[in-house]
């Protein structure tokens, strides 16, 4: 229900090369961008030190992504890939499961992914999605969020969503299709709302 995403640059294990002796690649070379759903820690830390160089401010940042999530769709999270959120772009330098659920531990929670500042020698790419509402682009300010609801697509696009309750026969799959928060459930043009709450 949050509606905060990342995008995800996995590292290009086919384009990026590697020296042959050392096995480190100079310059990496990144897979375009994956959107995940995720809870973003907004307690943005900043670490400033000021050398003969000049000031060099360090942002660090918390994403918290759904382990059944990932799974579902396939992604595999690694140390060394980048993500961004807002308009500055991180280096994944911590990954670590959060807890169990129930004790098992076959099933995770989630994950924590701990994201520096990437420098632009080692980063760079076109920013997408949500920024700043001072930005001029048109995705600078969300203003619509689709549910997935267990369905494989919404309007968005293809999901992954997979609900084992569903998939084993417990239950039934909801009556009514993904609903979304836009412009179009408020005909008041105060802001974006439920659409569709009154069609069912």
């Amino acid at each position: 229900m949050v509606g905060q995403k990342i995008y995800y640059y996995p590292i290009s294990e086919a384009k990026t090369q590697v020296h042959s002796i050392y096995n480190e690649a100079l310059k990496k070379v990144f897979d375009n961008p994956i959107a995940i759903d995720a809870l973003v820690d907004n307690n943005f830390q900043t670490d400033t030190k000021i050398d003969q160089f000049g000031i060099d401010a360090q942002f660090k940042i918390e994403a918290y992504v759904q382990y059944r999530d990932l799974i579902e769709k396939g992604i595999n999270v690694t140390i060394g890939d980048c993500f961004s959120f807002s308009d500055v772009f991180y280096e994944i330098t911590e990954r670590s499961f959060m807890r169990n659920i129930y004790g098992l531990p076959e099933h995770k929670d989630g994950v924590k992914l701990v994201g520096i500042r990437a420098r632009e020698s080692l980063f760079k790419a076109l920013v997408v999605g949500p920024t700043d509402i001072s930005r001029p682009e048109a995705d600078a300010v969300q203003t619509v969020f689709v549910q997935q609801r267990g369905f494989s697509e919404n309007k968005e696009g293809r999901t992954a969503d997979l609900r084992d309750l569903v998939k084993n026969g417990v239950l039934e799959p909801p009556l009514t299709g993904p609903k979304e928060v836009s412009p179009l459930g408020d005909p008041d043009q105060a802001g974006p709302a439920f659409y569709g709450e009154d069609e069912d």
